[in-house]
């Protein structure tokens, strides 16, 4: 038999006597507990009681406390409220208004909605495109319809801004070309030398040649000698060579004797002669152009250009006219006229280099102004005038539109017939190359070129947008005197026949 201890005493397990033992000290053990926890309870109730009153009280105090800053702030918001009401009916008929917008925007966004959502299940229906497709050809469908909206807007600017400028630009325009006074010439690679006889070609000739092929060895000219009567040819692309040869062959012709020592004693005179020729000429043009702290080379640079020609138009006097030009239109404008005039005259003074430099002529002429001391603003003038880059100041611009005002006016220039097919051929081949064009024709003389499109393919914006895209082409592309006009025309006809 075990033995079980209960309370600490060893008592035999299993017996009825060790049960009830055990339970008489667990039920001694219990009231004890319970007793004790009646004590804790009275206790925990008391202390809450305690708390509970002073809760209750402090609440009393806050409560009161709070209903009078209550009464206060009430007071407050009802004097605000009366401020307000003056206000409430403004308010309303602005919330009206608001409303009323909202739902007009709204109505917009829906429709916007549906046509996109009609359009995603045109897409959607279309059997070969595939997700990536229908996303691109929804990308390009924004993009055309972007275009489309950013022609209209740029129309809309620019038919403002041509009703509101176009009638100033004319009066300015016309004002200032009726102060000017131009000439018109002839471009030339030959000039002609009258003889007192015919037997003056032997002499210029010589013995076996001689004379001829020295003159040419010396002057770099070539001498035509052939059976125009009285006359001899010398030709030359350098118009400068050309008529230091023609003074020195003058004078030999004069004094009778013709000998290749004497040919290179007159053609050394006849170069300082020209050189001082130019120089007076330069001289003459800053004069007159009211210029007095020029560097002398530029000025000598200028004078070179007496005997160049560009389309007929003699080069130094389409300076000297262009530099009066911008500086009647600087003044009109605002603008610097002193600087658009020392811009306007150096602006093609690079034709005098072009024969001894590499690169374009406005190029060679910026380089060279800044090399003689002329300022950034006309150097870039001078860079600017033909758009090899882009023109910043309005001294610039107003150099481009000199430019092209002496070179484009009636009677300033004449193209050559080779030059002349082949501007308007270029000017057709520029008009065709665009998507929807049907026909193209160059007419005045290739200052207009109408462009026939199909109305089924090009709508009225699309067609402004070929017209001005061609337009920059053109510029970018031909080269040539005076402006060009772009006309598309978009014609819809409808024919029915009767029964």
């Amino acid at each position: 038999m075990g033995v079980a201890l209960v309370g600490g005493f060893p008592l035999p397990a299993g017996s009825a006597f060790a049960v009830a033992v055990a339970l008489a000290v667990l039920a001694a053990g219990t009231a004890v507990q319970l007793r004790r926890l009646r004590r804790v309870r009275e206790e925990v109730r008391s202390a809450a009681e305690a708390e509970a009153a002073g809760i209750r009280a402090a609440a009393r105090e806050e409560a009161r406390e709070l209903r009078a800053d209550l009464e206060r702030r009430e007071q407050r918001l009802a004097d605000r409220e009366a401020r307000l009401d003056a206000g409430t009916e403004e308010l309303r008929t602005r919330s009206l208004r608001l409303a009323e917008e909202l739902g007009t925007l709204d109505r917009r966004r829906a429709e916007l909605a549906e046509a996109e959502a009609d359009r995603r299940r045109i897409l959607e229906r279309t059997a070969a495109m595939t997700v990536r497709e229908a996303r691109a050809e929804i990308v390009r469908a924004a993009e055309d319809r972007a275009v489309l909206e950013a022609a209209a807007t740029v129309r809309e600017i620019e038919e403002e801004a041509r009703r509101e400028g176009e009638a100033r630009a004319r009066r300015i325009l016309a004002g200032v070309l009726q102060r000017i006074a131009g000439e018109r010439t002839t471009e030339a690679v030959v000039s002609v030398l009258p003889l007192p006889g015919d037997d003056m070609k032997a002499r210029i000739i010589g013995r076996e040649g001689r004379n001829i092929r020295s003159f040419e060895s010396v002057t770099g000219v070539d001498l035509l000698v052939d059976d125009t009567p009285g006359a001899v040819l010398l030709s030359c692309f350098d118009p400068v060579r050309r008529e230091t040869a023609r003074l020195a062959l003058e004078a030999l012709v004069a004094d009778g004797r013709i000998n290749p020592p004497r040919i290179e004693e007159a053609y050394e005179r006849s170069r300082a002669e020209v050189e001082r020729r130019c120089l007076r000429a330069g001289e003459d043009a800053v004069t007159d152009a009211g210029i007095t702290d020029m560097h002398p080379e530029l000025v000598a640079l200028l004078g070179r250009l007496r005997y160049r020609t560009s389309y007929g138009q003699n080069v130094l006097a389409h300076l000297v006219e262009s530099g009066r030009l911008a500086a009647m239109l600087a003044s009109e404008l605002g603008a610097d006229p002193q600087l658009a005039r020392r811009g306007a005259l150096l602006h093609d003074v690079g034709k005098a280099l072009t024969r001894r430099a590499e690169g374009s002529h406005a190029a060679v002429g910026a380089e060279a102004a800044r090399r003689f001391g002329e300022s950034e603003e006309v150097v870039h003038a001078i860079a600017a005038h033909h758009d090899e880059i882009e023109p910043r100041t309005v001294e610039a611009v107003l150099v481009q539109v000199a430019d092209a005002v002496s070179g484009g006016r009636p009677g300033a220039r004449r193209e050559s017939l080779e030059t002349y097919v082949r501007r308007l051929q270029g000017l057709e081949r520029i008009a065709v190359s665009y998507e929807g064009v049907e026909k193209a024709y160059a007419v005045q003389a290739g200052r207009e070129v109408r462009v026939m499109v199909r109305p089924e393919a090009v709508d009225d914006l699309r067609a402004r947008t070929i017209a001005r895209d061609m337009a920059r082409r053109v510029q970018e592309e031909l080269a040539g005197p005076g402006r060009v006009r772009i006309t598309v025309v978009r014609e819809s006809r409808v024919t029915e026949t009767t029964r």
